[in-house]
């Protein structure tokens, strides 16, 4: 079994996603002994944005590619093997803006690209071609975004199965941690609910 875990916070200290998820892969670790794990901390080694010479690559035939555009796809490459070579898929990320860090958004413009993790076939249906990979998705937000007044507002989580889905990873479960700044007795009892489905991992 095989874990890749991208964190996406800005804080390397006192960030509720991070801490979450140390749990989650202490846990998932102590019930899968074998298991291996990959960490990307998209923060402290950030991904480069794509280029128009990544974009050029993307759309270029496999057969046609030249030096140059082998290497703006190069770390595309990686992400995509990386991903497709995993089990768990676990993010931690807060919400930034009612949506993704752009550090996040940086990964995930490698990972979903055209005949690599997506296609489309002729009747323009779009299809995954990431299989058997399970998400977990580990969100912090310091207001409490799953009240029905402040529900439009969240375009993380709706983003994130989206984009997901339209690779392949359908199987996705969020923890969300609201109310870190807003509201004390939600912040307590999502990290709660969050423990306790990992520890029913």
């Amino acid at each position: 079994m095989k874990l890749l875990r991208i964190d996406a916070s800005s804080r390397n200290e006192n960030s509720d996603s991070r801490k979450i998820a140390d749990q989650f892969q202490q846990q998932w670790q102590k019930t899968n002994l074998e298991s291996s794990v990959i960490t990307r901390d998209i923060i402290n080694n950030p991904i480069a944005h794509i280029q128009q010479k990544t974009i050029e690559g993307f759309y270029t035939p496999k057969e046609e590619l030249n030096e140059e555009l082998n290497l703006a796809i190069q770390l595309s490459d990686e992400l995509i093997s990386e991903l497709k070579a995993t089990d768990i898929l676990l993010i931690s990320t807060p919400m930034y803006n009612f949506s993704i860090p752009s550090a996040l958004k940086a990964w995930i413009d490698h990972i979903v690209r055209i005949n690599s993790t997506f296609g489309v076939n002729e009747q323009g249906e779009f299809y995954g071609m990431v299989q058997n990979v399970k998400a977990y998705i580990i969100t912090s937000a310091g207001a409490v975004y799953s009240s029905p007044e402040m529900k439009a507002l969240d375009y993380l989580q709706p983003y994130l199965q989206t984009v997901l889905g339209l690779i392949g990873i359908t199987d996705i479960t969020f923890l969300p941690i609201e109310g870190t700044t807003m509201n004390e007795e939600v912040f307590e009892s999502t990290k709660l609910a969050a423990s306790e489905i990992i520890n029913k991992l």
